[in-house]
Order: C-alpha cells, then structure tokens, then sequence
C-alpha cells in the first residue's frame, strides 16, 4: 500500500481545485430551482466522476453518509485510479443544498485530502463546535465555558468590548438558549440557515467577514472539513461529538470511536498536512458563486495546502455548449 510519503500534496491541489469546480458548474444550473435532491445528486456526480480521473488510491471518510443511504461517495467509497498515493478524502459536493435551492448566500462545494489515515472518521451525528480564527494563545477559549465566558474571554484576548465581538451560530431551536446568553454580553450574532463549514471558515478571515468565533451543534462530519479549512488558513477548533440516541453510539462505535466524552482539537480531526478546495455556488463572504452568462461559466475557487500556508484563489472560465 503506498504510504504517507508519497503524498504529494502540490501536485495534487490543482487536481483537488478542478473537482469542487466541477460540482459547483454541475449544480449551477440548479439554484434557485427550489430541488435540493436534484442540486445534491448533480453535484455528488460530478464530483465522483472527477475524482475517479486523480491518479489516488482515495478513500472517502468523510462523505454523502453510509452506503446504504448515499450510493455514490458515501463513507468507505474507495474514488481515484487507484495507482497513486493512499489518501483520505472528506468531501461536501454541495455544502448548503438549502441555500441553492433557494439561491441563497454562502453555499459551496468542498472537498479536503490528507494521507491516508490522517482525518477523523466522524460518524453522521451532531457535534458541538467552537471555532475562532488565527493569531491567539492556545486555550484562550475552551468548550468547558460557557457561551458567555467564551465572549468574554476572547473580547479580553482582542483587546476589545464584548459589544464588538461577532459569533457566528447556526439558526435552529435547540441554540435559543444560547443565542440569548451570548446577545445579553452585548456581542452580536451571524444567524445562519445551513453551511457551518463556511460558518467556521468565516472566523479565519474576521477582518474581511466580521465574525469571531463560531459555536453551537451541527454535523460532525462538517466538523472534520471545517477542521481541514482552518489547518490551512489558521485558527482553533474544538468540537465535542453529541448522541441522541444508542443507534447513534453504535455509528460512533462502528467508526472506531471509544471515548464518547473527547473533546477533539483541529490538529486531532486531522492529523496531517491537508489541501483542502472550496468552490462558491452562491454568491458568498467567502467567495462569490457561479456566474452563468451566454456562452460561458465562471467559478471561484480557494484552494489552500497547510504545509506551506499558502492560499490561491482562483477563477475559471470556460465556454459552454
């Protein structure tokens, strides 16, 4: 079996760009069409077919759910030629299906590759997440405060008020608790409808999104692929995994998962250096989404390596039809 050496992460991360592109043109012609199912297979397929041209041995760990419920891409999907490097993949064709059938802000295709066994294998179940981006101390904020501990803790580590500090939480009912003790701080909050991976990135780039920090439960793979974003672009991620249920224990135990209480940190969700490439689908504060006029497609693209730190944005046009 190749071995984690072989990971030639520059010479893949052009490879990796064009297969978010390739989800994000495939579900275009979807927003705003009011069919998730459809923006979701369109993108899953494109990227699948994609991916199956990179000279990889990959396996999917994190990806559409188990395979009984998503036939392509699902978890333990091996993708790519199979005559490369042994990698991991966590992927989200379509990060915010909601958003693009309804054509709403910040949704993107993302896709993430490590050595192989380098990321998190987090089973389909809620994680409690707190993110904050770069430039502080190690600690400064921890999941064992409380939400307005956290405010506070990070406004002090700003050098600011609480009123000036922005955290980005994902709008649902089981968060109304929350929402409440962080706003009586006097912070301010970015309510989101989907997309926590955009959420959380959103704290890497503060001074250009106004966010600082992210916390609240949501989906624990995209715990993973947020954790790859901010090993590239900077930043700290807690994420805590959460049960409802003992069919939820045993997805968890299946998944290789033992301590059920730990609480994981960015470099314990992925392990090794990472590329990691996201694709605007709509028009977002991370990127802009695809534009579709007569005769020709352009999308944008981040594409970032943890290695080196670097960060590429990148805009493809090309004719269509």
């Amino acid at each position: 079996m190749p071995q984690a050496a072989d990971f030639n992460d520059r010479a893949l991360s052009l490879g990796l760009a064009r297969v978010s592109e390739a989800a994000a043109i495939a579900c275009a012609p979807l927003i705003g069409r009011g069919d998730e199912k459809a923006a979701d297979q369109a993108a899953v397929d494109a990227m699948r077919t994609q991916l199956n041209s990179l000279d990889i041995s990959g396996v999917v760990v994190i990806g559409e759910g188990e395979r009984d419920e998503a036939p392509m891409l699902y978890i333990g999907e091996e993708v790519g030629t199979g005559t490369g490097p042994g990698v991991d993949i966590a992927l989200d064709p379509l990060e915010g299906t909601t958003l693009t059938a309804k054509d709403m802000p910040n949704a993107l295709a993302v896709i993430a590759m490590g050595p192989r066994s380098s990321m998190l294998h987090a089973p389909d179940v809620y994680m409690n997440k707190l993110a904050i981006g770069p430039g502080y101390r190690d600690g400064v904020v921890t999941m064992d405060m409380s939400p307005s501990e956290r405010v506070s803790a990070l406004a002090a580590a700003k050098g600011c008020s609480t009123n000036d500090i922005t955290v980005c939480v994902l709008e649902r009912p089981r968060h109304e608790d929350m929402i409440e003790e962080i706003r009586n701080t006097g912070a301010s909050i970015r309510l989101i409808t989907d997309g926590d991976v955009a959420g959380v990135m959103h704290c890497a780039e503060a001074a250009k999104t106004g966010i600082d920090m992210y916390m609240g439960s949501g989906g624990a793979p995209e715990g993973v692929l947020a954790a790859a974003a901010l090993k590239c672009m900077g930043g700290q991620i807690f994420g805590q995994l959460t049960f409802r249920n003992d069919d939820e224990r045993a997805r968890a135990k299946k998944a290789g998962i033992t301590n059920f209480d730990r609480v994981y940190t960015r470099d314990d969700m992925v392990t090794g250096d990472v590329i990691f490439a996201a694709t605007g689908v709509t028009d977002g504060s991370l990127l802009p989404g695809i534009k579709r006029e007569v005769g020709y497609v352009t999308a944008e693209t981040v594409l970032m390596r943890s290695k080196t730190g670097s960060v590429r944005r990148m805009t493809y046009r090309n004719p269509t039809g």
